[in-house]
């Protein structure tokens, strides 16, 4: 969610007095996920009802901070960007039902979908700072869900890769990134094509060519052995160099 509200700002070109009550409202949604989730963990009898009253604060808490930033919004004159959160209602419907089932591990359908929900973020932090509704968010939009649609799909080929034995010949390799390396390839070839047109800016396919040279190195160097932690921060340097990247060419 950080990387394309703070890209959705950046391109803004402008810090409103709107801005920090949507990074509030954004960040206090998106936290509210935690306590929902631990409360249909407890009701499907995953959790022990000890937790049940932590779990009724942080929501309280987090619930009533949303509704005043929301209002702070509203107020502003932003109230509209309130209309980019009504996808996230059944994507989160879906995934508290696969909570209660015990079935929200490794649904990749189910994170897909939710990066384009926080993908939003981008399009509302950069309307806030232009002021008003502008077209080119969508563009924000999209560019930030191929990034983070492509990236999710490569953090679940590490992790499949750390439990393999012995490192597969090249051929398996690549046949066992081929997913991974089409969504790059694919945002890869898009942007550079857009850009060249002229309807992207001159050099923003670079951020991805960095996602791309990242894949291509995680397919020939599989995780064997690798713990998750090493994973995600490998994958937490890269988004940051890829958010670096994007907001600078992005402003060229």
């Amino acid at each position: 969610m950080l990387s394309p509200l703070l890209i959705g700002i950046a391109a803004g070109r402008q810090i409103t007095s709107a801005t920090p009550a949507l990074m509030i409202a954004a960040l206090a949604v998106f936290l509210l996920r935690q306590p929902a989730t631990i409360f249909v963990k407890i009701y499907a009898g995953r959790r022990l009802r000890n937790d049940l009253a932590a779990a009724c604060f942080w929501f309280a808490a987090y619930g009533l901070i949303a509704l005043l930033a929301w209002l702070v919004l509203i107020r502003l004159g932003h109230g509209y960007v309130t209309f980019l959160a009504v996808p996230a209602l059944p994507i989160f419907a879906w995934h508290l039902w696969l909570v209660s089932r015990r079935a929200e591990r490794g649904q990749v359908e189910l994170e897909l979908l939710g990066s384009g929900v926080l993908a939003l973020a981008a399009p509302a932090g950069f309307w806030v700072g232009r002021g008003a509704y502008h077209p080119e968010g969508w563009w924000l939009w999209a560019l930030t869900w191929g990034q983070s649609a492509a990236s999710i799909v490569y953090a679940y080929l590490r992790l499949e890769q750390r439990k393999q034995n012995v490192i597969p010949d090249r051929r398996e390799r690549w046949r066992q990134g081929g997913g991974a390396m089409a969504f790059t390839s694919f945002n890869l070839l898009t942007v550079a094509v857009l850009s060249a047109t002229g309807l992207l800016p001159r050099w923003l396919f670079l951020p991805y060519l960095l996602q791309e040279v990242e894949t291509i190195w995680g397919i020939e160097r599989p995780a064997i052995g690798w713990q998750p932690t090493h994973i995600g921060v490998r994958q937490l340097i890269v988004s940051i160099g890829w958010t670096i990247l994007f907001l600078i060419t992005w402003q060229g």
